[in-house]
């Protein structure tokens, strides 16, 4: 190749493989069968999270081969790669669960790294397993190149005895064994039934929270998150996204653009809308961090008190994600909220704004999945966010499946989600109590660990509305009744939530955002050290010293603290 610029206009990859001194670089490049007129091309990552570890995964590696048609078709050369991906799922309720949160940096850490150590153009990332997407949006956000980010879908429904399952009701499954509602054979039913293919978890858990919230930011396309896995229109959509890719390098169209505090808000109100996952609070206030945008964790409360619920999905309403899809999807719900006021007609990856693509897609002229505004089935959205004693820096409650905004108990203290799962498996959790689970924040985890399996023991012993749940760590998105997470600071940092005892009387008011312990909090901090737990090793360690509150996403980069 020769100095003289085969292509218009000057390429970030230029630094990589243009001029006599990069002659090393295009050898190397040429030995993986790139030719004369694939180095003159723009150079398009293609990240994958491919992994045969999760369903969520599974099918990107198919995805891939339309990705890279598009860039092809649209002028690009594509460079697909691949990173790594934690299940939540699977990991849940064991040690191994403390990587899922950590795995959401290492992902993020090594798309910027491997894309911006070889000077690559722009870049698609193709997305399933819940800390994918949020990653994806970070590393987006710390590179600035033009970038598409496609969800490889939701799963099908599973199906057992005549109603539709989701690995909800695996979980909540478990609780209900535990306390003899189901025996061993519905049990094995419902566990070889729920899940039928390829697919990310199927109600409004986190990964379909995020895919909603990536496409509200304008990083994937209108639409094309919606399709789920194995529908066959979604092979249409990952060749279209690479054209789209293409088209954003020609224009300059970059995430700085896209991700601002407007669309930041537009995800949040999506979000509450539809009832979604408490962590998209988390990993939104981590790429506002990353993009460097003032987004704070109350404007979560005010967002949410002014957004009615208009989606009716599980975890604590009635339908799954395909059902949303076959329902109008996404642009459904964009539409009515922006007629309602509700969100800014911001920019897309297309160029065109949420508005212009949203009325160019149709939805059936009768379904019951998404609501009109005026017939929303809650007047509030999905979360509350609460200060106080107990939570100086806040806390994150989740609304969906009831319609408590206020409850008052006695304290039940544990150390750890394995000592309160037990306990909620004996019966030692009864109504009124409010179980409190720290030293499972982002430091004192180390890695914040979601607590569906206590949560979905609750619900399966009946509980639910009973009994409230307040942790320095994190729910999945599966999880409803009155729980709150991200209590800040955490127990490791000494937190309030470190003093607490049992029998102290907890008081939740989401109405005046108050979590209150009527305790004399100070009077103990005399003398106290919070919990000693074994030295973490490895990449455990790292995080652990590097880690920021939650109140502020549970970074690891100076900027977001």
């Amino acid at each position: 190749m020769s100095d003289d610029k085969k292509n218009n206009g000057a390429q970030t990859s230029d630094i990589m493989k243009s001029g006599p001194a990069r002659a090393p670089a295009r050898s190397m490049l040429r030995a993986t069968g790139l030719g004369d007129d694939d180095l003159a091309r723009p150079m398009v990552a293609v990240v994958n999270t491919w992994s045969e570890v999760t369903p969520c995964n599974i099918h990107l590696r198919a995805l891939a081969t339309p990705v890279k048609e598009g860039i092809r078709e649209a002028g690009g050369t594509p460079i697909e790669f691949n990173t790594i991906v934690v299940t939540d799922g699977i990991t849940m309720g064991t040690p191994g669960m403390r990587a899922s949160l950590m795995s959401r940096e290492t992902i993020c850490d090594s798309i910027e790294l491997a894309v911006g150590g070889h000077s690559l153009d722009a870049l698609v990332i193709l997305v399933g397993c819940d800390k994918t997407l949020p990653a994806a949006a970070m590393a987006a956000a710390r590179l600035n190149l033009p970038c598409v980010i496609l969800y490889g879908g939701s799963i099908g429904k599973g199906r057992y005895k005549g109603r539709d399952l989701s690995i909800q009701d695996v979980f909540e499954a478990v609780g209900a064994h535990a306390a003899g509602t189901i025996d061993d054979e519905e049990l094995d039913g419902i566990e070889k039934a729920a899940l039928p293919g390829p697919g990310a978890c199927g109600g409004q858990f986190t990964a379909n929270s995020m895919a909603l919230a990536l496409t509200m930011l304008g990083l994937s396309p209108l639409g094309l998150n919606d399709i789920p896995a194995v529908h066959p229109g979604k092979i249409g959509a990952a060749r279209q996204a690479g054209r789209w890719v293409m088209d954003a390098l020609a224009a300059g169209r970059t995430p700085d653009q896209l991700i601002t505090r407007e669309s930041l808000r537009n995800a949040a109100a999506a979000t509450c809308a539809t009832a979604g996952s408490t962590n998209a609070v988390l990993h939104l206030l981590a790429v506002a961090a990353e993009m460097g945008v003032d987004f704070e964790l109350n404007e979560w409360d005010e967002i949410s008190a002014a957004t009615p619920v208009i989606a009716d999905l599980k975890p604590g309403g009635k339908y799954l994600a395909v059902d949303m899809f076959e329902a109008g999807g996404t642009p459904a719900v964009v539409r009515r909220l922006l007629a309602a006021g509700k969100i800014s007609d911001t920019l897309t990856v297309t160029g065109r704004t949420l508005g212009e693509e949203a009325a160019d897609l149709a939805e059936p002229e009768s379904q019951d999945v998404i609501y009109d505004i005026e017939h929303a089935l809650k007047p509030r959205g999905g979360f509350g966010v609460l200060f106080g004693n107990l939570a100086p820096e806040g806390c994150v409650v989740k609304l969906a499946g009831h319609g408590i905004l206020h409850f008052e108990g006695p304290a039940k203290v544990f150390d750890s989600e394995e000592a309160t799962f037990q306990a909620v498996q004996t019966g030692q959790v009864e109504a009124g109590d409010v179980v409190v689970i720290r030293y499972e924040g982002p430091k004192g985890g180390p890695g914040m660990r979601e607590m569906l399996a206590v949560t979905a023991a609750i619900a399966g012993r009946g509980l639910s509305d009973s009994v409230a749940l307040i942790t320095d760590g994190r729910f999945s998105g599966a999880t409803h009744g009155f729980m709150v997470g991200h209590v800040a600071p955490e127990a490791a940092m000494g937190g309030p939530i470190a003093l607490v005892r049992n029998g102290d009387r907890i008081t939740l008011d989401v109405e005046n955002q108050e979590i209150r312990v009527d305790a004399d909090l100070d009077a103990r901090r005399d003398g106290f050290e919070p919990l000693k737990k074994p030295a973490p090793a490895g990449v455990y360690a790292k995080y652990a010293r590097l880690v920021g509150s939650a109140s502020k996403g549970a970074v690891t980069v100076p900027h977001g603290e």
